[in-house]
């Protein structure tokens, strides 16, 4: 968990300023046939910069994420674990606020997003659809490598359908045993 006492109010303020203006937040959609719906979900957040001392505060005081440098030279600050998204990010953002009205409704979509991962739905058909329709509403479309007809195109019609099919088997890999995953 975070701990807001290490924080001071200009950073923290500071900081949802820079992300307002840089950040991002994203729910990722990613083809797995070891998966029952097909699709892994993640959720993440980041800002890329320049100047790495900036992103390096986000890492220091969000106390997660990682920073690594793409080969033009830029700095990317990323959170793609849930667990340090929902106890780390989103309380972060939840007391230092956006100004913008585009980045308050995107992060309001990605917190229904990660309600909706926090209540297991994302490993059923009808929840893939619920964070496709939160995706799509986010980022102002965005480009996506999978778009949302990609993946409505390979699930289930209707959440009855879905409960009667067996999961689908995970392909074995080299040493491992199979296995079904959510």
């Amino acid at each position: 968990m975070i701990n807001f006492k290490k924080i001071p109010p200009k950073i923290g303020y500071y900081l949802a300023g820079f992300a307002d203006g840089e950040g991002s937040f994203m729910i990722v959609l990613r083809p797995r046939k070891d998966y029952r719906t097909g699709w892994k979900v993640s959720l993440s957040f980041n800002v890329s910069n320049r100047d790495k001392v900036i992103l390096a505060l986000f890492k220091r005081y969000l106390q997660c994420g990682s920073l690594r440098q793409r080969e033009d030279g830029v700095w990317y600050y990323e959170v793609n674990n849930f667990n340090a998204i929902r106890d780390n990010v989103v309380p972060f953002f939840k007391k230092y606020r956006f100004l913008s009205s585009k980045k308050k409704r995107d992060f309001r979509l990605f917190t229904e997003a990660v309600a909706l991962v926090e209540r297991k739905e994302h490993l059923t058909d009808d929840g893939i659809r619920k964070l496709l329709s939160l995706r799509e509403r986010m980022n102002e479309g965005g480009k996506r490598k999978y778009g949302k007809e990609d993946v409505e195109s390979t699930l289930r019609r209707g959440s009855s359908e879905a409960i009667r099919q067996a999961p689908r088997e995970q392909e074995p890999r080299k040493g491992d045993e199979p296995s079904v995953r959510g």
